[in-house]
């Protein structure tokens, strides 16, 4: 985990080859440290996403900002799974004071970058 400018914890959800919601949800679990009874549904995550006491060490004080990578071709392939996806990152954030999720770069990161610079 690194920094950004603003000294939140930051956390990279890599969902580079993730074909399906299972797949995103263990994506979750591995990249925020999710406990193991986490139920790997979409209201699970989003508990959790808002409720800091599942966030990294520090991030209660500092914020946590989660950026999500990767997720083109997954959003491409399951655009209906994509959409809820979204609107739980939306939701976690509205509810969740300090936590903020945003899109990456939308390629694979064992990719090229899918824009030039």
């Amino acid at each position: 985990m690194a920094d950004d400018p603003a000294g939140r914890v930051v956390v990279t959800l890599d969902l580079g080859g993730v074909t399906d919601e299972a797949g995103l949800m263990d994506r979750c679990a591995r990249a925020l440290g999710l406990p193991e009874w986490f139920g790997r549904n979409w209201d699970a995550l989003a508990d959790c996403l808002s409720d800091p006491s599942f966030w990294p060490d520090g991030s209660v004080e500092r914020g946590l900002l989660v950026v999500v990578r990767g997720w083109r071709a997954y959003a491409k392939a399951r655009p209906e799974e994509w959409r809820v996806a979204e609107e739980v990152f939306a939701e976690a954030t509205d509810r969740g004071a300090g936590l903020f999720v945003t899109l990456g770069p939308g390629g694979s990161s064992e990719q090229a970058p899918d824009q030039p610079g």
